[in-house]
């Protein structure tokens, strides 16, 4: 007697939701320049986390929402940033946030997952390269302020 088996078939698209006129985000600056447009007026609502995938010379490859939460914080799986990362093959990684209220000093449960999400993307020879934090007018570096950890 055969067992019914569903199968799920995974694939990689392309989505061209704008064209970039940034080749490489090979700067803290650079990166949260690109990293704006995935926000609008609702950067300063609740809290959104996506990433940055980059090639081995710094081009942008593309990007990839990962979360949504609310205006305090939002749940982020780490899985799916290193599926992300694996299906478009990038070398690196930047994480970007937003912070609602404006503070764009990292709290312990932003470095908690920066460095979670560091050492799994590791397994895989994916490099963080960074992990911004964006407010509506200001944003913050990871690695610009906490170069060791890096």
């Amino acid at each position: 007697m055969g067992v019914a088996c569903e199968t799920v078939k995974y694939g990689l698209t392309k989505e061209k939701s704008f064209t970039t006129d940034f080749p490489a985000c090979d700067s803290s600056d650079k990166a949260a320049q690109f990293a704006r447009r995935f926000y609008g007026e609702d950067i300063e609502i609740y809290e959104s986390f996506f990433i940055i995938l980059l090639a081995s010379s710094g081009k942008v490859l593309g990007w990839a929402k990962i979360s949504q939460g609310g205006t305090a914080m939002t749940v982020v799986d780490s899985k799916l940033v290193a599926k992300f990362a694996i299906d478009s093959l990038a070398r690196s990684v930047i994480c970007v946030h937003n912070h609602p209220g404006g503070n764009l000093k990292p709290s312990p449960q932003d470095m908690q997952l920066t460095r979670k999400i560091r050492e799994g993307l590791r397994l895989f020879e994916v490099e963080l390269l960074d992990h911004i934090i964006l407010t509506s007018d200001s944003y913050h570096s990871m690695r610009d302020e906490y170069e060791m950890d890096f």
